[in-house]
């Protein structure tokens, strides 16, 4: 049964993803951040598409667990790439985005082969457990990821603003998601792991919202001037 408390969440969080998107198109800057866009934009439908099934089908049915589960790894995969366009911004100097697409896919296929291996012997529960795995892992290597991303902006000395917020935001959205899984596993009953999701799938879109919104394009760190005058 669902409270005040998730349709709340529901609620913000969709008005924020498609702020996210229509501000990016308004300002013209939906291609420059495509990946990001598209993530927020697909986000907002399957949130959507979640209020249809539920109402349809009931919060403890199998067609909800079903949608929940592969629209979220189908959206950590969008994240995915858009984490690799970060990748791209920050070592846009570099000439290595060709490099960078081949390896995304690979993270894709040995993050989805890995977790196919783990419940490969269990056949009865294949589908449901390999998609349950697998965003579990997704988010795990996510978090890697994004302070690899993070590390690169300190070695690089990176002053945009804007893209060291985009960054931060990610950082958070998935550690918080990957210590939430973790936390599911060892604590089965622990009811209050579940509001981490809902609350950073939230949070996420309003740290893009405020960047994009307060953080001008050319803005750049005033740590990182003060660096380069006394380089």
């Amino acid at each position: 049964m669902l409270g005040p408390l998730d349709y709340f969440f529901w609620i913000a969080s969709f008005s924020l993803e498609a702020f996210v998107v229509v501000y990016s198109v308004v300002r013209k800057d939906f291609i420059r951040y495509f990946f990001l866009n598209l993530y927020m934009l697909m986000v907002a439908l399957s949130t959507v598409g979640q209020y249809v099934v539920i109402r349809n089908y009931g919060l403890s049915s199998a067609q909800y667990l079903y949608y929940y589960y592969y629209t979220e790894s189908l959206l950590t995969v969008l994240m995915y790439f858009a984490i690799m366009h970060l990748y791209q911004k920050v070592f846009r100097d570099m000439r290595v985005s060709a490099y960078i697409r081949v390896a995304t896919v690979l993270l894709l296929v040995g993050t989805a082969w890995f977790s196919y291996m783990v419940v490969k012997d269990n056949i009865d529960h294949l589908k449901s457990r390999f998609v349950v795995e697998l965003g579990q892992n997704m988010y795990f290597v996510g978090v890697v990821l994004t302070y690899l991303l993070w590390g690169a902006v300190m070695k690089t000395r990176e002053s945009r603003a804007r893209l060291v917020q985009l960054i931060l935001a990610l950082g958070i959205y998935f550690s918080a998601n990957a210590a939430a899984y973790a936390l599911r596993n060892i604590f089965p009953s622990l009811q209050e792991v579940k509001m981490v999701l809902p609350l950073m799938g939230t949070l996420l879109p309003l740290a893009w919202a405020y960047t994009f919104t307060k953080i001008p394009e050319g803005t750049r760190l005033a740590t990182a001037r003060l660096v380069a005058r006394a380089r």
